[in-house]
């Protein structure tokens, strides 16, 4: 195991896609306005890239196509003080292509949020990187 100066544990990259995958929710963020924003979505991996269904012409999928985002994962237990968070990189695109467009929409995703969510935007994971802190680190402080 790594340690980075702050004493939580450096995740790989497999390990991050691992963690990644056992969660249903990210926070995408984005450049809305020439200002940074942030926003909670469902999404499902495929292979390293992550999927998002949002509706066509929403601000997101205006906001996202041909951009640089970063998108986060995370999951923490507040009794435990224990957790793990996970950030990837990359572009962002819309898909058009019918074949692609057909593979994705067989994707368990599952939007919370009623209505239609025709419209899937691809994360490529250029860079991926991730911590995790365990309840032996929390027990150690002073």
């Amino acid at each position: 195991m790594r340690f980075d100066a702050n004493g939580l544990e450096i995740l790989d990259r497999e390990e991050c896609l691992t963690l990644m995958a056992s969660v249903p929710v990210g926070r995408i963020v984005f450049t809305d306005r020439a200002l940074p924003a942030i926003q909670p979505v469902n999404f499902v991996l495929q292979g390293e890239d992550v999927i998002i269904a949002t509706a066509s012409g929403s601000k997101l999928a205006a906001a996202t196509s041909g951009a640089i985002v970063a998108f986060e994962v995370d999951a923490f237990d507040a009794g435990d003080e224990a957790g793990w968070s996970v950030t990837v990189l990359g572009q962002a695109r819309a898909v058009y292509d019918s074949g692609e467009l057909s593979g994705l929409s067989r994707l368990p995703l599952n939007p919370w949020i009623p209505g239609r969510r025709d419209h899937f935007i691809r994360i490529r994971s250029d860079v991926v990187s991730g911590r995790r802190i365990h309840p032996t680190m929390v027990e150690a402080r002073p």
